[in-house]
């Protein structure tokens, strides 16, 4: 058994120091950090300001409160009526989660496009880039696109 367990810690070893898989771990840390600097933005930045234009409307607050036993209930805050017991509907918190969804989804867009842009300008210059070989006009074979005369002919090269 403990031969077992040392196979597997040597093949979860393997598995782990793979080139991909730390790459994947570094990009779910500094993705999680990167969806806290979204929420704060939407939270602490663009709503405050969208519910200010309006009318003062503060959108983690905004709820819907369920009818219980077919009565309405009202309730000044969202905490006074989780307190209470009542079956709410966050809506604001929801949309305050689809704007920072959005942002992260408009984020890795633009992330993406650039990528996608600088492989391109990549292939492009690979494709622009001046031949290194050529073709000796008399026995076909490649030869260096410097070379006057053809190291298996010796045929002279213009």
């Amino acid at each position: 058994m403990l031969a077992n367990l040392k196979r597997y810690g040597e093949e979860f070893k393997t598995f782990a120091m793979r080139g991909n898989v730390i790459d994947m771990a570094v990009g779910i840390i500094i993705g999680a950090a990167f969806g806290k600097i979204v929420d704060s933005l939407v939270n602490d930045i663009i709503m405050p300001p969208l519910g200010w234009i309006l009318g003062r409307v503060d959108f983690s607050k905004l709820f819907l409160v369920l009818p219980l036993d077919g009565k309405f209930q009202h309730f000044d805050s969202l905490d006074a009526a989780k307190a209470a017991g009542a079956v709410t509907i966050n809506y604001g918190v929801f949309i305050n989660t689809l704007i920072s969804f959005v942002l992260v989804a408009f984020a890795v867009f633009l992330l993406i496009k650039g990528i996608n842009k600088l492989r391109a300008d990549k292939k492009q210059s690979d494709d622009d880039a001046a031949p290194a070989t050529k073709e000796c006009p008399h026995c076909f074979t490649t030869i260096d696109i410097r070379a006057t005369k053809c190291p298996n002919c010796t045929a002279d090269i213009q």
